[in-house]
């Protein structure tokens, strides 16, 4: 899956829980034996790696090996940390240890990877275990969103089953609302109320009505999406039937989908995607915002957590990292993001592939279905540090532990607004992030968003032709 508010936004929240791995593709790492061959495997030692630090990987380590020698008592599980400050950070990192010849078993990408891996051939397709598995698994389909499956899918192949999820959110400080006389914001609160709820606020001294940070997910991307606008043109891969027929038959949330999402030509320069970046630039002039940070989040939770900040966009893993900032249940809260000219929000979930060159593939998938189990959950996310792909786990018992009190806002962010997506994230999303990065520093520093998201357009249309080529 994505967070990455060191260590509380969506993709460290996942390092933190364990459901953040991730791994860079490359060709030559591809073509070897294909799933449910003769050298699969069935014992041995699986590899994986861990984003996070070593001590992290060898907590998981430990309490993931006692589930694994169910499945097999000759087999074990070899979990090592790879630290990063964000996924082109990790990813690089690990480029450097694949190329070297080392590679796991199992990997964990969030939407950011997928198709990166799938492109490069690097991931196993999922489809012949999942369509020999079915019957197993419909209990698992039936309590996940299509949405969050279809974002694994590339060319018409599954390449992971979801663990985990966050959809863009807006968090906001329960006493700053009151200390500034706002009402708490409803589920159909407009940009024009989030607008009128920061001008109160930015009236209490010391005080940032609304803070960001400069990244892909969650950022003034979600104000882009609410916006009508997107980074790319949006598509789907035709395929994908022999899934939805089988496993989401009946499900109205399932129709229309297809064999994943297909992003195409650059659209950064748009005019729904230029006035989001404008807006954020009209916040700091008007004393609403400051200027943000880039990368991770850590600073911005911390403010938050001391009541410095009064709106902030989060995730569900929010909940697990507030928490453990010491802020108490009631003392924060979450909703919707505010209606533009919709009220569109991203998303980016996570799960586990199988990579192309284990030798012990069979033994692998085992472990994948072993790890969507309920059960698996919490072992993988101590803490509630991402939001649950099934549904059934979403329980006022576990949020009881943390809050926020409308914690039903995390998964009904799928349900009730059936246009929100993933965000952007095609082979080339490495060089699509550094640049989104890059160019929204230039805009902050110029003033200038047209031109900066000009420059954006041009990096995006030679990354896309480089990937094509």
């Amino acid at each position: 899956m994505t967070p990455l508010n060191a260590p509380l936004d969506r993709r460290t929240a996942l390092k933190l829980g364990g459901g953040g791995l991730g791994l860079l593709s490359l060709a030559a790492l591809a073509g070897c034996s294909a799933a449910g061959s003769s050298s699969s495997g069935a014992t041995g030692t699986l590899k994986m790696l861990y984003f996070g630090d070593q001590k992290s990987a060898t907590a998981l380590q430990q309490r993931l090996l006692p589930q694994i020698q169910k499945l097999d008592k000759k087999s074990s599980i070899e979990i090592q940390g790879v630290t990063g400050t964000d996924w082109n950070d990790f990813f690089a990192k690990v480029l450097t240890q694949i190329a070297s010849g080392s590679a796991p078993d199992i990997v964990g990408v969030a939407t950011e990877g997928v198709q990166l891996m799938a492109s490069k051939g690097l991931a196993v397709p999922l489809d012949s275990y999942v369509k020999r598995d079915m019957s197993e698994l419909k209990s698992y389909f039936s309590d996940v969103h299509p949405a969050l499956v279809e974002a694994m899918m590339y060319q018409g192949h599954l390449y992971e089953l979801p663990s985990d999820f966050n959809a863009g959110n807006m968090f906001y400080s329960t006493a700053l609302f009151e200390k500034a006389g706002v009402a708490a914001p409803s589920a159909t609160w407009t940009i024009d109320d989030f607008h009128n709820a920061a001008e109160q606020i930015a009236k209490i001294p010391n005080v940032n009505a609304f803070d960001w940070v400069v990244r892909l997910w969650g950022s003034w991307t979600s104000f882009m999406y609410a916006n009508g606008g997107n980074l790319l043109e949006e598509g789907r891969y035709s395929g994908g039937d022999w899934l939805w027929n089988a496993a989401y038959a009946g499900d109205s949330a399932a129709s229309g989908r297809g064999g994943g999402w297909k992003w195409g030509q650059p659209t950064a320069n748009s005019s729904a995607t230029v006035q989001a970046l404008e807006y954020m630039f009209e916040l700091k002039k008007a004393s609403l915002s400051p200027s943000p940070d880039v990368g991770g989040g850590g600073t911005l939770q911390g403010l938050f957590a001391a009541n410095r900040i009064g709106m902030a966009i989060g995730g569900g893993f929010w909940a697990g990292g507030l928490a453990n900032a010491g802020m108490k249940d009631g003392s924060f809260d979450v909703q919707f993001f505010p209606k533009w000219k919709s009220q569109r929000m991203l998303f980016g979930t996570g799960g586990y592939a199988i990579f192309n060159s284990s030798q012990k593939k069979d033994l692998a998938w085992e472990v994948v279905k072993m790890l969507t189990k309920p059960s698996s959950f919490d072992v993988l996310n101590p803490g509630n540090v991402t939001t649950p792909a099934r549904k059934s786990l979403m329980t006022a018992e576990r949020y009881s532990k943390t809050g926020p009190k409308n914690w039903e806002v995390f998964y009904n962010t799928l349900t009730d607004h059936p246009d929100t997506a993933p965000i952007p994230a095609p082979p080339y999303y490495n060089a699509l992030a550094t640049a989104l990065n890059t160019r929204t520093t230039q805009a902050i520093a110029s003033g200038n968003a047209k031109s900066a998201l000009d420059g954006l357009q041009s990096d995006l249309e030679a990354a896309a032709k480089s990937a094509a080529s």
